[in-house]
């Protein structure tokens, strides 16, 4: 997939309020850590996050998402009629049905002759999304779309600990940890054609997306129905085998980026990753060869936040000034599945 005509106009956010610390969650899991003679501070020791936020109780996901459109378009030269797609990519959303981009849209004022939908892929929804939007604007059908998620990891870690404390083993302790890395927060990535000012903005050259799906159960985030009048969240991961798997599938997606977009690792500017952790973040940045120094993380102070980590992350980096006009980035996604997806940026 390569580009040609397609920039990424601005990016809104909005960080969840609450800070949870890692030392919070443990001193949850106190009973469970003496059972199991659990040393504290394991869990920031394991993944390198040391907090993360969770919305306040009762937050609807479309509140998240609206507060970083509205962010997104803010001082933007786009008239609302111009919007010819939004597209709703987060895991967490408001109803099976309909759409929470509807209501997203609605909020916005955006109607008529516009695209509005959902679209899921575990952690790679949002730059999903993204690619939807830009074979639209590469094909001449709209000038303008917004892609919009808003993550919540609150309900599913109260859950998680509910359970870790009622039935303590070391096995649930492993598979539960990736639950208890999740963050929260919400994203709202506007691209267009670039004609709407002269303005310089980053422009996305292409991406390759590779997926090794007979892995699809080592990582899962669902319902499950224990009687007619009850159903539970659940998350299973088996940690271990999405890090050898992920990071073997993301080397191959990596080869087959560089090849079609002829890019090397040498070229690369700086690199923003899928904010899983730390083990998972410095494996795959050896694997591909590329100098850690081009890395910028969140997940030290956010967590793994899914869908909405990447794109918040690069907000993050630009603010700081670590992505400069000029600077070829590369956004490196993966998520559940397996899918791995990676995009080119000329900043």
């Amino acid at each position: 997939m390569k580009y040609s005509r397609v920039c990424i106009e601005s990016v809104g956010y909005e960080l969840a309020p609450i800070v949870i610390t890692s030392t919070e969650l443990e001193s949850r899991l106190q009973s469970m850590y003496e059972t199991l003679h659990i040393s504290p501070g394991q869990l920031e020791a394991l993944t390198g996050i040391r907090e993360r936020r969770w919305w306040k109780p009762n937050t609807p996901i479309s509140y998240g998402a609206i507060a970083a459109a509205k962010k997104c378009l803010q001082e933007r030269n786009i008239a609302i009629e111009e919007i010819g797609a939004v597209i709703y990519a987060g895991v967490c959303r408001e109803h099976f049905e309909p759409a929470t981009a509807c209501q997203v849209a609605a909020a916005l004022g955006i109607q008529g002759e516009v695209a509005v939908f959902d679209t899921s892929n575990a952690c790679l929804g949002v730059l999903n999304g993204v690619l939807d939007l830009a074979n639209r604007i590469e094909l001449g059908q709209i000038r303008a779309g917004l892609v919009v998620a808003c993550e919540s990891a609150r309900e599913i870690n109260d859950i998680m600990i509910r359970e870790m404390l009622n039935k303590p083993s070391m096995e649930l302790f492993r598979t539960s940890l990736a639950t208890l890395t999740g963050g929260s927060g919400a994203v709202a990535i506007l691209l267009t054609d670039g004609s709407f000012s002269p303005s310089r903005k980053p422009k996305l050259l292409g991406g390759v997306n590779l997926a090794d799906p007979q892995y699809h159960q080592l990582c899962r985030w669902g319902i499950r129905s224990e009687s007619i009048e009850s159903h539970i969240p659940y998350t299973e991961t088996d940690a271990v085998a999405v890090l050898k798997h992920g990071v073997e599938l993301g080397k191959r997606t990596w080869d087959v980026f560089s090849r079609e977009l002829v890019i090397s690792s040498d070229q690369i500017d700086k690199v923003i990753c899928h904010q899983v952790g730390e083990s998972h973040q410095k494996l795959i940045l050896q694997k591909l060869g590329i100098d850690p120094v081009k890395d910028f993380t969140t997940y030290e102070f956010l967590g793994n936040m899914g869908t909405v980590s990447l794109p918040i992350t690069a907000a993050i980096a630009k603010e700081r000034d670590q992505l400069c006009a000029g600077d070829l980035v590369g956004f490196l996604g993966i998520g559940s599945g397996l899918n791995c997806l990676m995009l080119a940026v000329q900043w």
